[in-house]
Formats: structure tokens, C-alpha cells, sequence
């Protein structure tokens, strides 16, 4: 049996809005602090069909967008010790289910980051729908996910004298997205 849409979203076509959706990321700097980021998202869809089962999301990101506060970390994150940046400039992000998860969802899918693809499993909110001051039928949308940096090629590091490494393995990924429903 197909698993209902959760109240309020209604099926269609739904551009995800880049001026109003973030990426955003944390890991463990020397172990004892998370330094912080976001990537744009530059384009995408959430395809909404009569059930969740027959849902669907895209997403493009900028990798050379990185803005973690520090100029000159941002520019290591973009070179070939991270992300390679100039030559593999986007991430995606392609959905290969949805399905519910209590009140909730998880979208299921392949992320490609660094020229690696992995699957991963999004924990998923509907945050709701609104319609803008210029009449846009608009729905929202947190996600959230942990990865591996190693299980996407993203191996730089550096031993600390102290012990353990510079740069965490774990990467926290949050989405915020605001979705535009096309005509």
C-alpha cells in the first residue's frame, strides 16, 4: 500500500529555491571543536507524487562555494587535498526512495561528492507550506545526514603531536530547503 503524503504537501514539481535553501556542514578541527560551513545549492527538485513511495529529490551543489569563515581554509577545502574544486565542481545528490519514518521520512540516494558516489539515507522533516508575498506556493523541508570524509576520497590529514588527527572523519550534513511549486 502506498504511504500517504504527509498533511498539507501536494503532489507536483517543486524547484528548490537557492536564494532560500542552505547546505550546511560541521567536523571535528584537532578533536576538541567543530568548525563550521555551508555550500550553495544551486539548483534542484523535489518531484512530489500521490505517495511518498512515488516522491522524488535532486540537488546540485558548488563545491567551490565552501564558506567556512576563513579565506584561507576555504581555499585548502577547494584544492586537491579536499575537494578538487576546478575539476569536480558540483556535488549531487539523486534520490532512490522516500519513505515514511514515524511522522517523518528518510530519502534514500546516491551523493556524489570529490568524483565518489555513496549511498546515504537522509533523515527527512516536512517543515510545511506557505504562499509567498508574490503568490508562490512554496514547502519546506530538514534533512540531515552523517558521512565518512574517507568513504568519499577525502583522506587529508594531518597527526597531531598530541595524538589523533587534525581534520574528523565524521561529517554532519544539514539541509534546509524551501521548494517552489512549478506551474
Amino acid at each position: 500500500m502506498p504511504t500517504p503524503l504527509p498533511a498539507g504537501l501536494t503532489a507536483g514539481t517543486y524547484a528548490i529555491d537557492a536564494t532560500h535553501s542552505t547546505a550546511s556542514f560541521s567536523v571535528r578541527h584537532a578533536g576538541i571543536a567543530k568548525v563550521r560551513g555551508t555550500i550553495a545549492i544551486t539548483s534542484g527538485a523535489v518531484t512530489v507524487g500521490e505517495s511518498l513511495d512515488s516522491s522524488s529529490v535532486t540537488a546540485v551543489l558548488d563545491a567551490a562555494s565552501v564558506n567556512t569563515g576563513d579565506a584561507n581554509r576555504d581555499g585548502h577545502l577547494r584544492s586537491a587535498d579536499f575537494w578538487h574544486a576546478d575539476e569536480r565542481p558540483t556535488w549531487t545528490f539523486t534520490s532512490t526512495a522516500v519513505k515514511a519514518d514515524g511522522s517523518d521520512f528518510v530519502v534514500a540516494g546516491d551523493l556524489t561528492i570529490n568524483g565518489v558516489t555513496r549511498p546515504v539515507e537522509l533523515a527527512t522533516e516536512f517543515t510545511g507550506t506557505a504562499t509567498d508575498p508574490y503568490g508562490n506556493s512554496r514547502v519546506g523541508f530538514e534533512s540531515e545526514v552523517e558521512i565518512s570524509r574517507a568513504d568519499f576520497g577525502l583522506t587529508w590529514n594531518t597527526a597531531l603531536e598530541t595524538g589523533g588527527f587534525l581534520v574528523g572523519d565524521k561529517v554532519k550534513i544539514a539541509l534546509d530547503i524551501s521548494a517552489i511549486k512549478q506551474a
